[in-house]
Parts: structure tokens; C-alpha cells; sequence
């Protein structure tokens, strides 16, 4: 396959292969002194279709190498079809992956194994599969979650149960290879009218022994497929999972889904990495020649009072490059003020006090006109954070619309809202400082330097300060492009 010119929406620090699609991050585990991250990835091209797991490792969560391809669906065999979601644990010295495996006729997608004594580098495969029939009263199936705790393995499994629930089921091992079924951890509320599956379940545990947990599921339903992604608080018991509060969006942006969780070695600390889809036409997507990104690596936090919060990864800091603008000032609804030019990939932080009698916020403009740009902005009114891509793009083949993150601070008088907000090429990530995040794809097609500006709609005028670092370039090496074993037909 023949590379096509180098897309300016492709990111810069974000994980990817150079090309062709990819999709859930899978497999998240910290081995022999490495980050490991795979991924769902079509070698063929950029469509869903092919799924074999790509290989990123790094020391130290912003230097990547790309290995080879991990897991490589077997002809004739229970994987045939894809090797789909699941996760890695490290065991002693080797690393052993679970997988659904994805055979064409097949609603369900069995559980099975790979294991890698070389950090990695080569995979073997199960010979048999380790979980091949759900439980009686499911009507979907997979995307197994390891984890261990008190000494033992214990698995999630995602699925949905025939009222119309969806459900992430619970096993127990001593081994790795043989597994109990315990029942279901957790489910939704029976809807019968309305169906809904959990796919990839994620749970973290907070404190000295685990007594905080947080589940975090992915919502798909039979009519629409993947559609958000949500995050439930409370604890265990006896096998089951207690909500202490109703489920809550992960994330408010409308491109991310299928989050993974890995917790960092030697500390209390949880890492979360998810899938930014395409938010524009297939064909462009085709035509660019790749599909799909992985998030920013991110630290979730659990809150004395059940608040889950999303920060960026500490190491992130390491990718600022030359501090590209430090402004401060005041706005007023005259005119907007000219904050400077940033690069196609930066980082930034900013502090606004919002007009009470109005919006206030950043423009990310990206045409000599000003007629192209994306829209950041605080709405005291409502109480919340609004993101406008509805001019992000000249392009009709571009996602438009407006989403909005709850932020109550912009509702306090003279209450000052902290922001940081990471763009690389076609993705943003927008956080709020109380740990709320919007992840959202745009895709600008103005040539001139991007720029910033402050702006303000209401009568009293707003403060600002905003500091912004260009991405450094020379932190996200790439390597040889993956490569499979065989071509397969789409």
C-alpha cells in the first residue's frame, strides 16, 4: 500500500500508527520497565475491518516505540475474524493478553489468551479458548478486564442480559487459566424498549484496601452501536458493585469512547487512555489514509466526596517545547483581544474570570479571515463550559455542533475558572481544573498561522491570563511502519 502525502490533521504527540485505522486502546500494563499500549488496528487500511492489536511501549510516557504487531487474527481459528478488545497483565515475567475473539456467525465474542516471554516482541497463542460460552441470559459478550486484588485474578466481562441491561459480569482465578463465574459485578437498570450493552469495563479501586471503587463502562446500543462512555462511584460487596451516586459522563466531548485504565507502578496512581474517533466523512478519512487516535495518556482521581476527575499525565509537562505566548489582561466587549500565533500543536493554560452578563472564553482561529475557528467559552448563565466546533471547518465533510462540560465556578461572580487545553492537529482536549474533560476532533483547512483570542459578550468585561507552549516535536518518535503477517480482504 502506497503512503499518501502526510495529512496536516494527522497529530503530532498523540499515539497512532503512520497509517491506516485504529480504534480501542487494549491491553494497558506496566512490564519490565515499560508503559505497554496496544490498540485495535486494521494493517489494511483506514476502515474497521482486519482487527489485529498494535504495540506501543514507553519508559516514561512520552518517548513511544512502536513494536511489532502483537496479536494477528488466525485463519480458520476462533479468532478468525478479529482478534477484538481486552487487556494485558504482567505475571512474573511474561505478559499475557485477553482478547475476545471474533468469529463471523458467532454473536458472542469468547474469551481467550496470548502470552509473550520476550517483553512483547512474539505472542503465542492458547490453543483452546479460556472462557468460549457466556453465562446463560446474555445477549452480548466481551472485552475481558484482568485485574488483581487480595491475591487473586478477577475479570470483567462486558455484555448485555436479555431485559434489555447491560452488564459487566464478574469471574475469579488463582492461575490465569481456570476461572469461576461469579455473577454480575454490576448492571444498568432493565430496558427493554430501549437496550443497551457495556462494552470494555474498567475498574479501579482508591485507598489502602480498595474500599472506593470506580466502574467505568462504555455504552453501545443495538440501533446506533458505541455511543458514550460512563463512569459509576461507590464500593464492593460481596461480589458486587454498590453505586453510591447515578452514573455520570467521563468524558462530555463527542469523539472519545472505549477507555482503558493501567495503574502506575509503585504509587496510587491510575492512567486512562481512550479512542478519538473520526468526526468527519469516511471518504476523507480514507483519502488521508489513517483513522482513529488514542487520547493523551490521563490521571484519574477519585474525591473524598465520589467525584471522578481527569488531569493530564504528569509527564505531559515534558512535551512543552518554546513557550509560544503569556498574556494577561482585560476584555471587554468591544473588540476581542489578540492573545498570539501558536502552532498546530500546543499546550495550554489559561485562568478566566467570567462576566457575569455574558460569555467569555478563547478562539482558536485558524484562516487570514477569521471565518474558520473553534469556540471555547464560559457560560455563567447556564453554568457550564461550552465547545463550538460549528466553524471549525470550511469543509462540509467535517462533524459541526456545540458541547457543553457542567462548570457551576462560572456561575460565582469574580470566581476565577482554570483551563488547560491540549490541541494536536485535528484533536482537542479541554479540561477544567475541577477535573472535568471534553475531548473533541476538528478540521481546520486554513493555511495562515493559527492565532488566539480573548473575548467577551457580557457589559462589565472579564480578566484573563493564558500561557501556551508549542508540543515538542522531537518527543514522539516514530518508528518503522506495523506490518502483519498476511493481507486480508476487508
Amino acid at each position: 500500500m502506497s503512503t499518501p502525502p502526510r495529512d496536516p490533521h494527522l497529530p503530532a504527540a498523540h499515539l497512532h500508527p503512520p497509517r491506516n485505522w485504529i480504534n480501542d486502546p487494549n491491553g494497558l500494563v506496566f512490564h519490565d520497565g515499560h508503559y505497554h499500549v496496544f490498540c485495535q488496528y486494521n494493517p489494511y487500511g483506514p476502515y474497521h475491518a482486519n482487527m489485529h492489536w498494535a504495540h506501543f511501549r514507553s519508559p516514561d510516557l512520552t518517548t513511544w516505540e512502536e513494536l511489532p504487531i502483537a496479536l494477528t487474527p488466525t485463519t480458520g481459528g476462533d479468532d478468525a475474524d478479529g482478534c477484538f478488545s481486552g487487556n494485558a497483565v504482567s505475571a512474573e515475567d511474561r505478559l499475557v493478553a485477553f482478547y475476545s475473539a471474533n468469529r463471523a456467525g458467532r454473536w458472542w465474542q469468547p474469551v481467550t489468551t496470548a502470552e509473550s516471554h520476550d517483553g512483547g516482541h512474539t505472542w503465542a497463542k492458547r490453543p483452546q479458548l479460556l472462557i468460549p460460552e457466556p453465562p446463560a441470559g446474555t445477549t452480548m459478550y466481551r472485552d475481558p478486564y484482568v485485574w488483581q486484588y487480595d491475591g487473586r485474578w478477577r475479570m470483567l466481562v462486558g455484555a448485555a442480559l436479555a431485559d434489555g441491561s447491560g452488564a459487566a459480569l464478574l469471574y475469579e482465578s488463582d492461575d490465569l487459566e481456570h476461572w469461576i463465574y461469579r455473577g454480575p459485578f454490576h448492571t444498568s437498570a432493565a430496558a427493554t424498549a430501549d437496550p443497551v450493552g457495556w462494552e470494555c469495563p474498567q475498574y479501579a479501586t482508591f485507598g489502602d484496601r480498595g474500599e472506593r471503587g470506580v466502574l467505568i463502562v462504555s455504552d453501545w446500543t443495538p440501533q446506533g452501536g458505541p455511543s458514550h462512555v460512563t463512569v459509576r462511584t461507590g464500593h464492593e460487596e460481596h461480589g458486587r458493585f454498590a453505586a453510591t451516586a447515578p452514573p455520570m459522563r467521563l468524558d462530555y466531548g463527542p469523539d472519545f469512547y472505549a477507555p482503558a485504565l493501567l495503574k502506575a507502578p509503585g504509587e496510587d496512581r491510575w492512567l486512562l487512555w481512550g479512542w478519538a474517533w473520526e468526526a468527519r466523512d469516511d471518504a476523507w478519512a480514507h483519502q488521508a489514509g489513517w483513522a482513529g487516535v488514542l487520547t493523551l495518556p490521563r490521571e484519574v482521581t477519585l474525591a473524598d466526596d465520589g467525584t471522578v476527575g481527569q488531569h493530564p499525565a504528569r509527564e505531559l509537562l515534558a512535551l512543552r517545547g518554546e513557550r509560544a505566548l503569556h498574556s494577561t489582561g482585560h476584555i471587554t466587549p468591544s473588540r476581542p483581544v489578540e492573545l498570539g500565533q501558536v502552532s498546530r500543536a500546543f499546550d495550554l493554560t489559561t485562568v478566566l474570570i467570567p462576566d457575569s452578563t455574558g460569555t467569555t472564553g478563547l478562539r482558536l482561529v485558524t484562516s487570514a479571515d477569521g471565518t474558520e475557528h473553534l469556540d471555547i467559552n464560559l457560560d455563567p448563565t447556564a453554568g457550564q463550559l461550552t465547545v463550538d466546533r460549528s466553524h471549525a471547518s470550511l469543509d462540509p465533510r467535517a462533524r459541526t455542533g456545540a458541547y457543553a462540560v457542567p462548570c457551576p465556578q462560572a456561575q460565582l461572580p469574580g470566581t476565577p475558572v482554570e483551563l488547560r487545553v491540549i490541541v494536536d492537529g485535528s484533536i482537542a482536549e479541554i479540561y477544567l481544573a475541577t477535573g472535568q474533560v471534553l475531548t473533541i476532533r476538528f478540521y481546520p483547512l486554513g493555511d495562515a498561522p493559527w492565532r488566539l483570542q480573548a473575548h467577551t459578550t457580557g457589559d462589565c468585561g472579564s480578566d484573563f491570563a493564558v500561557e501556551a507552549w508549542d508540543l515538542h516535536p522531537g518527543r514522539n518518535p516514530r518508528q518503522q511502519p506495523l506490518v502483519a503477517s498476511q493481507p486480508r480482504d476487508a
